[in-house]
């Protein structure tokens, strides 16, 4: 066996006051031809040079790619942002004869697709175009914000005297409260037998915690200027003069909402104790009562009525942006607000 502190082994030689070469010693005992240039000062440093250039190109490889993804994903997007706002428009030519077509489903409130400024815009564009001749306003909605079914209501009355055009209501399953709201203003209401009609009433909903606090033992801590500032919230008590200032307020939308359908139905109306009073009723009840003319769908009013069967759909929708933010949780914070508070007035 080699002695490690002998002359001529693989450790320190004191008669010569230096390190052998151990890459070399390895390469030698590999039988590996060993090159002059490891043998030379500052090899090392030209091998991390070449590993560290290796390296930055490496990553500027993979920079290139990832610009090159997000550039390709941002004209995806252009793309199918392009083909929705293609999809949205009407692509028939003005001048051929057709019915016009505007939805209004679901909840009837502000930056749903049933607002008032979606249907507006397109109630507009479809009265507009030369070759619509009656504008079909296809109703499935619960009810929602009496303020966004007034302006609708508004807009229709005043749409029907610029462009005189007739406005039909097509109810499908459901036309309540503030979607009745809405339909009341049309020429004439066509109902399915089976549909629900009617609820002509305003409510104003909400929660009160102050008996379960006290039996938790919370305290609720409100501070506010002005004595009805806390009015209806939901962890104080509510008092005699708020409840009956409340009702106040209900009464007098009641009362606008009930002046909006006799005007929209004049004589039509067989008006009952109960017309008024928040219930609903069968298509063929509604009928019955001069709350809805006729019994008929989209495709039978387009045919029979209008005599025009081409439909086009003007209606206004959300844009793909906005769904892709809705989907992700982009209102989930305004969401958590909402359930903490009391909603508004409601016609549904």
């Amino acid at each position: 066996m080699t002695d490690p502190q002998q002359p001529g082994s693989s450790g320190f030689d004191p008669k010569t006051n230096s390190v052998p070469d151990l890459w070399a010693q390895a390469a030698t005992n590999s039988g590996a031809p060993v090159s002059d240039s490891s043998r030379e000062p500052g090899w090392e440093r030209a091998t991390l040079e070449k590993l560290a250039f290796a390296a930055l190109n490496e990553q500027r490889s993979a920079r290139r790619w990832k610009i090159f993804f997000r550039l390709a994903w941002l004209a995806l997007l252009a793309a199918i942002a392009f083909a929705a706002l293609r999809q949205a428009s009407p692509s028939t030519s003005t001048s051929t004869p057709h019915t016009a077509v505007v939805d209004i489903k679901g909840e009837i409130a502000s930056g749903a697709e049933a607002s008032a400024e979606f249907v507006v815009a397109a109630m507009r564009s479809a009265l507009e175009d030369e070759g619509s001749q009656a504008l079909v306003l296809l109703i499935n909605s619960p009810g929602g914000s009496p303020v966004q079914a007034g302006i609708i209501n508004d807009e229709i009355v005043r749409l029907k005297a610029k462009h005189k055009k007739p406005i039909y209501a097509v109810v499908e399953e459901t036309c309540a409260s503030a979607a009745y709201y809405i339909a009341a203003a049309a020429d004439d209401i066509y109902v399915d037998k089976a549909s629900i009609v009617g609820s002509i009433g305003v409510l104003m909903d909400g929660f009160g915690f102050t008996g379960t606090m006290e039996k938790l033992g919370v305290e609720r801590r409100l501070l506010t200027a002005g004595e009805n500032k806390g009015f209806l919230d939901p962890f104080s008590p509510q008092t005699e003069k708020q409840r009956a200032y409340a009702q106040t307020m209900l009464d007098q939308i009641h009362q606008q909402f009930i002046a909006v359908v006799k005007a929209g139905r004049g004589d039509r109306l067989k008006t009952t104790p109960d017309t008024f009073s928040g219930l609903f009723w069968t298509g063929q009840q509604a009928v019955e009562m001069g709350l809805a003319d006729k019994l008929g769908n989209l495709d039978y009013v387009a045919r029979e009525v209008v005599k025009a069967e081409d439909i086009i759909d003007y209606t206004r929708r959300d844009n793909v942006a906005e769904r892709l933010a809705k989907r992700f949780g982009a209102a989930v914070g305004m969401g958590a607000v909402k359930s903490l508070a009391v909603s508004g007035p409601q016609l549904r």
